[in-house]
């Protein structure tokens, strides 16, 4: 007999309308994904550094952060991808569910893919594209790994020999080949007060 059937999570002694209260902002999840390379990372962190200067509670769940932890006994395969979005949408649903803002700098290659991210977060869930050139992000390659799939030395490698299909309907595009890191992160923030997540007079 499966223990799961017994299971039952306690209710919490803070409600997240009164952590969204002390906040002064919703809880959300930010999907940033993209192109190994598109700029992800970089653009979270930014987003991250300015929403905390702002007063805001937030946190950055970072692809390379979750394999090496909550995720590293999990490899490459189309399922073991979805497995390692599957946590995450569990870890920032909890997140949110304290008023957190949580940043996901996850490639997330496939529509199925954020498809269960979407159905796990529901109404928390926005899907921003950092749109970046196949060849831009060659040009960058920070760790080496464009190089290596070329050389047919790292397999499944996203954009190379693993497909990345661009999101059709995502909620915000961000130009991440050819426009600064803070002029997308300023509109981020923007669009964060547009769609009621930030208080519109911050």
């Amino acid at each position: 007999m499966s223990g799961k059937r017994h299971l039952l999570a306690p209710e919490q002694a803070v409600s997240r309308a009164r952590h969204e209260s002390r906040n002064a902002h919703a809880g959300a999840a930010l999907l940033l994904t993209g192109l190994p390379a598109a700029g992800k990372s970089t653009l979270a962190q930014a987003l991250h550094a300015r929403l905390f200067e702002r007063g805001a509670r937030s946190l950055v769940l970072d692809g390379d952060a979750l394999r090496g932890g909550l995720c590293r006994d999990l490899g490459f395969s189309e399922a073991e991808r979805q497995e390692n979005l599957r946590r995450a949408g569990e870890v920032a649903a909890l997140l949110v569910e304290s008023g957190v803002i949580v940043i996901l700098a996850l490639i997330a290659p496939l529509a199925s893919q954020r498809a269960l991210l979407a159905g796990r977060l529901g109404d928390d869930y926005r899907e921003i594209w950092c749109r970046a050139s196949l060849e831009a992000c060659e040009r960058r390659d920070p760790k080496g790994h464009y190089a290596l799939a070329r050389r047919g030395t790292l397999a499944g490698f996203t954009g190379i020999s693993a497909p990345y299909e661009p999101p059709a309907a995502p909620d915000l595009v961000l130009d991440c080949e050819s426009r600064p890191v803070e002029e997308n992160v300023t509109w981020l923030l923007r669009w964060l007060g547009e769609c009621g997540v930030l208080r519109a007079d911050d």
